[in-house]
């Protein structure tokens, strides 16, 4: 067997283990399998500034768990990967959620920007970068600004849109013309590299 068959083979091996870390990912939340979950991330998983590693990253997660959530339901959507090289990739996919937090039930659309790395031959999260559009009450439909609204905070925006230029792009510029140009398309692997407009890998917000 050629070696770009094999490489073709690998890609194609890859795609499909990555694309299930995050149906793995809501699984084992949902079912607070905190061990399943954790294990998904690399080993030395950036937790905050000054903590490391998936003890600290199951630590924070049965905090938040046990003090804000009864019970949450992920639904993933549509996942885009693009491969920086053999054992680094990136991605976007969306996920609808559902929570249930004290006598309210928050539902919730977002996006992740994934960073995966493969490390002794299997894939892992590197990070996940949340980008909210909404969260409310499930009687009360988020229109207008800050649409972030849990209960007991006061309301805010997430970054659903903020790492896309097209967003801002499309509403400060309308067409000057019935027939307006069309750009190439983007190269194979760069479709989200073309959509952030070349700019450089997102920064995780502590909020």
């Amino acid at each position: 067997m050629d070696a770009e068959l094999l490489r073709r083979i690998d890609r194609l091996e890859s795609l499909d283990e990555i694309r299930q870390l995050p149906a793995k990912y809501a699984l084992s939340l949902d079912m607070r399998d905190l061990d399943a979950h954790v294990n998904l991330f690399a080993h030395d998983i950036r937790v905050s500034r000054d903590k490391v590693g998936r003890s600290h990253l199951k630590r924070w997660l049965d905090d938040t768990l046990r003090k804000q959530f009864t019970g949450t339901s992920h639904h993933i959507g549509n996942h885009i990967i693009e491969f920086d090289d053999a054992d680094h990739a990136h991605g976007v996919v969306y996920s609808k959620n559902e929570h249930e937090t004290g006598n309210e039930w928050v539902i919730m659309q977002m996006l992740y920007w994934d960073n995966y790395e493969r490390i002794d031959g299997r894939w892992y999260f590197r990070r996940r970068l949340p980008c909210y559009w909404y969260a409310t009450d499930l009687n009360a439909p988020p229109v207008g600004d800050n649409k972030m609204r849990w209960p007991d905070r006061e309301p805010y925006e997430g970054a659903y849109h903020e790492l896309w230029p097209s967003w801002q792009e499309f509403w400060s510029k309308p067409p000057d013309s019935d027939s307006p140009e069309v750009a190439a398309p983007a190269p194979l692997d760069q479709f989200l590299t073309a959509m952030r407009s070349n700019a450089a890998e997102p920064k995780i917000r502590i909020r």
